[in-house]
């Protein structure tokens, strides 16, 4: 059992992920920026922080996170401008990072994307640029730090209820990757039972394989 930290815990893939970890006995805590959704996400078991951590310090998420063993980064600006997704989705992760660093904090997993890198190869002057790019830059400064990450990578989120079964791609394959919430949320929460995912990055969509055999393989 562990104390789990989720970022960004009124998400669709939080709002999943949080009952299977209650569930399975570990303490979670879900941190989301509007008061309006304190009772959507206490549903879900998990205790409730309202915080904006777009606007927060490291010293002051490492007060957040402070006593977690996990922390699990699902919060992004989720298309909105440039400015929030830059100050969001690189900027707050990064300090998130280097906060569970302060804290003591020893794992972290982050929800990123199939084909996250640097490589992403998305022109500037596109309206994805921004986004994939500070997944890149933030992904990169978790590699870089000293913590037991984890990238969790999912091809392109559908609503589809869970299949428990997925299957490890790379951008560059054939296919749509398209991938359920439900069984991103499956794959977090298995990823936290299974040593082999630890500095990884797990690229993955909707496939046949179990998900916990799927990350045991090296």
């Amino acid at each position: 059992m562990s104390n789990v930290t989720i970022i960004g815990g009124h998400g669709k893939v939080a709002l999943l992920l949080a009952p299977l970890l209650v569930e399975r006995g570990d303490t979670v805590t879900s941190v989301f920026r509007n008061p309006d959704h304190t009772d959507e996400v206490a549903q879900t078991g998990a205790g409730t922080v309202v915080a904006d951590v777009e606007t927060m310090s490291v010293d002051e998420l490492a007060e957040l996170v402070g006593g977690s063993d996990v922390v699990v980064w699902s919060a992004g600006a989720g298309g909105g401008s440039p400015e929030r997704t830059w100050a969001v989705d690189r900027d707050a992760a990064v300090r998130t990072i280097d906060a569970a660093e302060q804290a003591g904090v020893r794992r972290f997993v982050m929800v990123s994307y199939v084909g996250a890198g640097q490589d992403h190869g998305v022109p500037e002057d596109h309206s994805f640029y921004p986004y994939a790019q500070a997944k890149a830059d933030a992904d990169d400064h978790l590699r870089a730090s000293g913590l037991d990450w984890t990238i969790v990578a999912p091809g392109t989120l559908t609503l589809e209820e869970p299949s428990g079964a997925i299957d490890l791609v790379t951008p560059g394959d054939d296919g749509a990757h398209e991938t359920s919430r439900a069984n991103v949320a499956r794959v977090v929460a298995a990823a936290l039972d299974e040593p082999a995912t630890v500095r990884r990055m797990i690229e993955f969509a909707d496939g046949d394989t179990p998900i916990a055999e799927a990350l045991s393989r090296p």
